[in-house]
């Protein structure tokens, strides 16, 4: 059987997300997707979907883990 798709041709498609030849063209990262890059390590940017409330949560919660960290070495040291 030949076919005439050669998938060792297309060096994008077993590549991680952040070595892609389209993932850099100077656009936005959202904190969804960012979160996506840091959990799959580089693998896949839509693990979290689209939603956004998602990405800010792990962001709110490591700003606040941070703070009570401060606050705890300051106050009950």
């Amino acid at each position: 059987m030949k076919t005439d798709f050669d998938i060792f041709a297309n060096r994008d498609l077993f590549a991680p997300v952040i070595f892609r030849s389209q993932f850099n063209n100077f656009e936005t990262l959202t904190v969804d997707r960012a979160w996506s890059l840091f959990f799959s390590g580089g693998i896949e940017d839509k693990r979290l979907g689209n939603r956004s409330e998602l990405g800010w949560f792990f962001s709110n919660f490591l700003v606040a883990t941070g703070v009570s960290g401060i606050l705890w070495a300051l106050f009950l040291q």
